[in-house]
């Protein structure tokens, strides 16, 4: 194992981050432990990052700003690679895995409390949308007609498909681990037998996904899945611009959140005008229009038109980082 120290881990909790590739993904790790370390200075991090980054980050001389930092081997340079292996990868006892395109909003003592419930979950939905791994936009509706997600969890003895957002993942047994990874990549090789498609052809993306593989795998073994949007408790909210409200340092973050997910889920498309015309129209139904201002636990970048929000606070911290490693310490003894 990647982290076996006969057998003693480092710490009982602690946060896992992984990075390797581009710079900027190193960055964005780098930013979100800054916004955790605002509210949660007790707990350890650590970084499991390619050698390229373990030597950016000891040239500018801000590698202290992880705990533990270890080399990430090139076969698990992957996300794929990585999380189809977790069981790999678990300093501690207790272990919140984390992209690295979060930033953290408040202090993340209440959702270790609700996840010590767990032994293994990701963030997710009870139930997957149609595009939850399988074809896009109106190709989906081949999909539906030929009842090829019904077809998928027939063929593989499953009676339900949960949506999986593996952003953040717990893991406090590592043989729970290990079997929930075996299965996982059981599930991919059998990939041509399923609705799901490659991730590779979707634009702007070159890596395959993790998450409908890590889905099957939990309902075969009957893991719970952690709620995604739970209200003032939720681990992570999507941040997407027009329902976000942030200083430019992301020290107080309020989302809108609508009470009914399907009203809530419309805040991801990509086209304004479409999007406020449902809004508009659905609102109008008693229930639709209630909504409440929360504050995640984590802010969570994963639309791709959203990206910049976030590259931009990443940027603006690193300049911060080196030019605080610049700045002279005099002996005032």
């Amino acid at each position: 194992m990647i982290c076996d120290f006969n057998g003693v881990k480092l710490n009982s909790e602690g946060y896992v981050f992984v990075t390797y590739g581009d710079e900027k993904y190193l960055k964005n790790a780098l930013a979100s432990v800054t916004t955790l370390r605002r509210h949660d200075n007790r707990r350890d991090v650590a970084l499991f990052c390619s050698p390229q980054h373990k030597k950016i980050l000891q040239n500018y001389g801000v590698e202290s700003e992880f705990n533990f930092i270890f080399q990430l081997p090139e076969e698990f340079q992957s996300i794929n690679g990585f999380k189809h292996n977790l069981y790999l990868f678990l300093p501690f006892q207790r272990n919140i895995i984390l992209d690295s395109d979060t930033i953290w909003c408040k202090n993340p003592d209440g959702l270790w409390c609700s996840l010590s419930g767990y032994k293994f979950t990701i963030t997710g939905n009870q139930k997957a949308d149609l595009f939850f791994g399988s074809s896009k936009g109106l190709s989906v509706l081949t999909d539906l007609l030929l009842f090829k997600r019904k077809r998928t969890l027939k063929r593989f003895n499953l009676t339900y498909l949960s949506r999986v957002q593996a952003g953040m993942i717990y893991i406090a047994d590592d043989k729970l681990a290990e079997t929930v990874c075996e299965e996982a990549k059981s599930f991919f090789k059998d990939q041509s037998f399923t609705h799901f498609r490659s991730r590779k052809e979707e634009s702007g993306r070159n890596d395959e996904s993790c998450e409908w593989s890590l889905s099957m795998a939990m309902a075969k073994m009957k893991l719970q899945v952690f709620p995604w949007l739970n209200g003032y408790e939720s681990p992570q909210i999507d941040y997407i611009d027009n329902f976000t409200i942030h200083d430019e340092n992301f020290n107080n973050v309020s989302c809108l959140y609508y009470t009914d997910r399907f009203v809530n889920d419309l805040k991801g498309l990509k086209y304004r005008w479409l999007q406020l015309l449902l809004l508009k129209l659905l609102t109008i139904i008693p229930g639709k229009s209630d909504f409440m201002y929360v504050t995640p636990y984590c802010l969570h970048f994963g639309w791709l038109h959203q990206k910049k929000h976030l590259n931009d606070f990443s940027e603006k911290n690193w300049q911060r980082l080196i030019q605080k490693q610049k700045i002279p310490v005099f002996d005032r003894g």
